[in-house]
Order: C-alpha cells, then structure tokens, then sequence
C-alpha cells in the first residue's frame, strides 16, 4: 500500500523524535540529578564552615546530638574514628507531615573543637524524590513528544504543502501530457531550485520525444505517398498480364496472389496515412453530425457484405444521436466497426445496431465464443485473428477517432456470445 511522501516523511520523523528524546530524557535526567546533587553539596558545605565556625565560639552546639529544625547534629568521637574530607550520602528520614520517608542528601565530615576533641558534624537538606522527579520528567516528555508531532503535522499540513505544491503540479502536468496534443506549461515561476531543475529537465526531454514523434509521423505521411505511385503502377501491369490469353493458369495463381497482396498493402498505406491526418488534425473542421443517418449510409455501403454473409442485421432506433465531430471522420469511424463486425462474424451471423441519444451499439456474433483482449484490441497491428487481409488498423483508427474529439469515447464487452462495440459520449 502506497503512501503519500508527507505522511511517509512523518512516520520515519515521529520514530527519530522518539528515539532522540528518549537519549536526550536519559542524559537530561543524569546531567539535572548531579547538577542538583552538586548544588546541594555546594550549599552543604558552605554551611559545614559556618557551623564549625560557630562551634567555636558557643560550644552549646556541640550539644545538638540529633536532627532538628537546624537540620544537623554533632557527635564525640574517637581518635580511630576521625578522618579528614566530606563525605557524601542519600538517606530517608521520616516526615511527619507527609507521613512519609522522604529523600535527603547528608553531608558527614569531622573536626576537632575549641579543646581539639574529635567531633563528627552530619548536615541534612532535603532532596527531590528521584520517583517522582522521574514521574514528573516522563509526563512532560510525553507531552512534548506530542506537541512536536503535532507541530510537525501541522508543519507538513500548511508549510509542506506550500513547498511540494510544484512537485505536485508538475505530476498532474504529467498525467495529463500526450504526445502531440498539450504541452505542460509553467502556470507561475518556481523559485525552489530542484523543482526547477526537475521542470527543465522534463521539458527537455518531452521536447526531444515531440520532435521524434513528429519526425516518425512525418515518415509515415511521406512513405505512404510516397508509395502510392509504385504500387498503383506495379497493380496495374499485373492487371495486363493477368489479361494476357498466353499466361499459363499456374502463373496466373501466382500474379493473383501478388495482386492480392499489393492490394493489401494498398489498403495498409492508406490506413496508415489516414492515421497520420487524424493525428495531425487535419480533419479539424467540425460539424453537427446526425450519427443515425450515418448508420444508415453505411448499412446502405455494406450491404452488399452482409447479403454474402447472409448476416442478419437489426437496427433499433430509440434516440437520435448527435454530436460535434468531422463528417468524414463519423463516416470512417462507424465504416470501420461495421467492417469488423462483417470481417469477423461467421455466416448466418447477427449483427445487432442499437442507437440511443448519447450511445450507439454495434453487436456482432462471435465465431470463437470468447471475448477479446480488452487491453489490446485498439493497439496498431493486433488481429483478432491470422486473417491475412486485415492490416490491424481499423480498430487503432477508431480509437484514434475517439480520443481526438474529448466528448466521445470507444469501448468494449462480451455478452451473450456478442462482441460489443460502444460509441458514447462522455457526459451520457
């Protein structure tokens, strides 16, 4: 499942987030505890110099043998017990308002008094409880981890939007170039560089792909009038020898089936070059076309065809339909499906014709019993079948047709042993 590139950013974005605050909570929380333990002892020893000070001057606080409101307490020692330095250490005390032992840092270090005896002074001060520190700094965490996801959806929401807005519209742009019929067109300067870049870069290459496609096009429209001359002339000295009484009945085959074949590639030239013209537009000029009348012009033309056939041929009128398109182009294009729905009907077949205001129907027995390949049948040069005649274009003009004029589109189905071919408009 695809995702858009915002949300695929923030996915991976909210996992860093939460990996870097979790290493930045954990040094956080050990550089806040020794800044605070520092801070704590700073202020620890600087009462220790003024108790001791004071220990010299009123020996009455030598008295104090327990913890108070003072916070500290001074206790006689041996000479085996006297050491020299401060010494540091967490303990619990209980607290009578709380009902509680809380934390405390102690600070225990010794001295010699007014008459040199040893004294051990141990000063309290009460400390944050690491429990509740740690409670306290998880829930603000949490907190700001939502508040910078949050942040960063709106972020990618109104300002990311704003920056990838090109890239978007140069996607659009893409979707909806074909070759020879738009070109994608900057509607405002892009000032973000790599966007520009990509912008100019396409451009270039879609230039590179028009100039080609042209250049094939023309070929095409070159080759096949070029090749009309030859073919004409080399059709015709076929004929004359075809009429000569002296030509053996074996080569008459022969000059038949090589008649039959320039005729073919005859008919390839002119699909071709019509296929040129209509991507061209050199059928431009549009007219309101009444499709039921030209239905009938081309029963009229084909029935010749489908008496040979013995085909049975229905035309139900429930609507008229009409639309813009180039009379010979509405000609051409209903030609063709009648030409593929003869071609490829077997004898005493059915050819059903339904027309309706915004549809036209054209339905042709089936002599395989299966249906066609949907994705491939208005490809150039696909046959139905080995039939050596067809040139595989006829479909491919249709198609061509259809998606020359925005309002009509061609489609195809397989129903009750019917191959169906659709002409519709695109607001029906």
């Amino acid at each position: 499942m695809s995702v858009s590139l915002k949300n695929y950013t923030l996915k991976y974005l909210a996992v860093a987030l939460l990996v870097i605050i979790a290493v930045w909570a954990t040094l956080f929380y050990a550089f806040i505890r020794e800044e605070l333990y520092d801070n704590t002892d700073d202020g620890l020893k600087n009462l220790k110099i003024q108790i001791i000070r004071e220990a010299y001057i009123n020996p009455d606080i030598l008295q104090i043998k327990e913890f108070d409101f003072n916070q500290f307490r001074i206790r006689q020692i041996s000479e085996e017990e006297y050491k020299n330095g401060n010494f540091f250490r967490n303990e619990n005390f209980y607290m009578e308002y709380d009902d509680d032992y809380e934390p405390y840092r102690v600070l225990e270090t010794c001295f010699r008094d007014s008459e040199n005896k040893p004294q051990k002074l141990e000063i309290r001060t009460s400390t944050v409880e690491e429990d509740e520190f740690r409670e306290n700094l998880f829930v603000a965490l949490v907190f700001l981890y939502a508040f910078l996801v949050i942040s960063i959806i709106v972020i990618n929401t109104i300002v990311l939007k704003k920056v990838w807005e090109p890239f978007y519209k140069t996607l659009s742009n893409l979707g909806n170039y074909q070759f020879g019929k738009s070109k994608i067109k900057e509607d405002k300067p892009i000032k973000i560089r790599e966007f520009k870049l990509l912008n100019s870069e396409i451009n270039k290459m879609i230039e590179r792909n028009e100039q080609t496609f042209e250049q094939q096009k023309q070929f095409i429209e070159n080759a096949s009038h070029e090749l009309q001359t030859p073919l004409a002339i080399a059709i015709n000295k076929l004929e004359m020898l075809i009429e000569d009484e002296n030509i053996s009945e074996e080569n008459l085959t022969e000059l038949s089936k090589t008649k039959e074949g320039l005729l073919r590639l005859v008919k390839l030239n002119k699909s071709l070059l019509m296929l040129t013209r209509i991507e061209n537009n050199q059928f431009s000029n549009k007219e309101h076309v009444n499709l039921n009348d030209i239905v009938k012009t081309v029963i009229d033309d084909f029935s010749e065809m489908i008496a040979f056939k013995n085909i049975l041929l229905n035309l139900s009128e429930n609507g008229v339909f009409q639309t813009q398109i180039n009379p010979e182009l509405a000609y051409i294009l209903i030609s063709n499906l009648f030409r593929n729905a003869i071609k490829y009907n077997p004898s005493d077949g059915k050819i059903e014709v339904e027309i309706y205001k915004n549809q036209l129907l054209i339905k042709n027995t089936s002599t395989g019993n299966e249906p066609l390949d949907k994705n491939k049948i208005f490809n150039r040069f696909y046959k139905q079948s080995q039939n050596y005649t067809s040139t595989g274009l006829g479909l491919s003009i249709v198609k061509t047709i259809a998606d020359n004029h925005s309002d009509l589109g061609i489609g195809y189905s397989f129903e009750n042993n019917f191959h169906i071919f659709s002409v519709k408009t695109n607001n029906s």
